[in-house]
């Protein structure tokens, strides 16, 4: 390849000539990519419980074969992080792509119709547990680093693959780990591998507020109870409020006004959920207590505080109710102006041929980490629909055009900040 790549530095832009031979690169590699991808889904790593040596251990010697300079990073053995830099021949910027390894639960495996835990190709498709979130994206993620190796003396900056565990459960092993270690992953722009669906362009992700409720009431012989006065009474009136809250919609920030928000708008609107409740264990006895479990979701536009002092509120107007705040983050995003947005853009259009919708990820990922030191980051991925399931896949041909706009977004970020301009 020649140098027109350092040359076509007009973000969003992309040399037809360039485009092809990735392209062209991509496809060439086809089976190898496929086996990959068969190999990540054999090698277990659900979370619970985590374990993702077997992941981390595939995906190194696939970067080490192809003289990738891959290494471990672990917090501890069981949950290892794979970390993967080249360099260009002049200064210019830092990209670093994130995946991770562990994936959802399988959940009913007798209503699999293909193994989970073995890739099945067919129909087009990519079957297996955590093709779709997010083994698919890993592996067009090392494709593209192997892409980007070759054309290295003709370009500028640097390129980092972060493939990290602990994701799925939020956990402190993964990305925290590895960006304590080693700050300068942090980089200057983070392309994360977490696709919103159906190839869509996630530029911003719902924030997550969880509450532990406790409601106390009178406690006592069932033929007792009095309206209102039982600690589930009073929990069922709290959480019929917190239901309430799902019918509050944000006003987006400016940066990503006009973006869509799915149907029915979900991403711009606050979802409250209960997903735990405990009682009491005999049917004729009030419980003194009850404890709940909420997830709460929130959109661009809604923040932290705001929300608390809400929620703080009804908990005040609800006798017997005590709240926790457990674990939450701000909704966060890249403005449409910022460098990814146009270049990840751009590099979609020019490989599927129509520019990408950008969207609203409902579900959180690692790139708030990166976003949150102020790096712009975006999500995209070939994640068919919202989550993982029954019969999880990526489309085959979506994992090889990730590898290819992963590759070409990161090139021309790469060279955006060359010094020296030019060739």
């Amino acid at each position: 390849m020649d140098s027109t790549i350092v040359e076509a530095i007009c973000i969003g832009a992309y040399d037809a000539q360039v485009v092809r031979a990735v392209e062209e690169e991509v496809e060439a590699s086809r089976e190898n990519l496929v086996e990959l991808c068969g190999a990540l889904v054999a090698a277990e790593s659900a979370n619970p419980p985590g374990n993702t040596a077997a992941m981390a251990r595939t995906l190194e010697a696939f970067l080490r074969r192809h003289d990738l300079p891959a290494k471990t990073v672990a917090a501890d053995a069981e949950a290892p992080n794979i970390v993967c830099t080249v360099t260009g021949s002049r200064p210019g910027a830092h990209v670093v792509f994130n995946a991770h390894m562990d994936t959802m639960l399988a959940g009913d495996e007798s209503a699999w119709t293909v193994p989970p835990l073995e890739l099945t190709r067919k129909d087009g498709r990519l079957y297996g547990l955590g093709m779709g979130n997010m083994k698919g994206a890993l592996a067009a993620m090392a494709l593209a680093m192997k892409i980007v190796q070759r054309r290295l003396p003709q370009l500028a900056g640097k390129l980092s693959l972060t493939a990290v565990s602990d994701e799925v459960m939020f956990g402190s092993r993964g990305s925290p780990y590895v960006l304590k270690q080693d700050p300068e992953l942090y980089g200057d722009y983070l392309i994360s591998g977490e696709g919103p669906g159906w190839m869509n362009f996630a530029v911003a992700e719902k924030g997550l507020l969880w509450l532990d409720i406790t409601a106390k009431g009178t406690a006592g012989h069932s033929s007792r109870a009095l309206t209102g006065q039982t600690a589930a009474a009073r929990m069922a009136k709290f959480m019929c409020g917190l239901d309430q809250l799902n019918d509050f919609y944000a006003d987006l920030p400016k940066e990503i006004e006009g973006i869509e928000g799915g149907e029915n708008d979900v991403g711009f609107r606050l979802s409250a959920s209960v997903g735990s409740i405990e009682a009491g264990s005999v049917r004729s006895l009030i419980p003194p207590v009850v404890r709940a479990k909420a997830d709460l979701r929130l959109p661009p536009g809604l923040s932290i505080t705001d929300l608390k002092a809400r929620i703080d509120e009804m908990a005040k107007s609800c006798e017997g109710i005590s709240i926790e705040y457990a674990k939450g983050w701000p909704a966060s995003w890249a403005p449409l102006d910022s460098d990814p947005v146009k270049s990840l853009a751009g590099a979609v259009a020019a490989v599927r041929g129509v520019a990408p919708r950008y969207v609203v990820r409902l579900p959180g990922s690692d790139a708030r980490f990166w976003r949150d030191h102020g790096i712009a980051s975006v999500c995209y991925g070939p994640q068919p629909t919202l989550s993982s399931g029954i019969d999880d896949y990526a489309v085959e041909q979506d994992v090889l055009d990730c590898a290819a706009i992963y590759a070409l977004t990161a090139m021309q970020l790469m060279s955006a900040k060359a010094w020296p301009p030019g060739n």
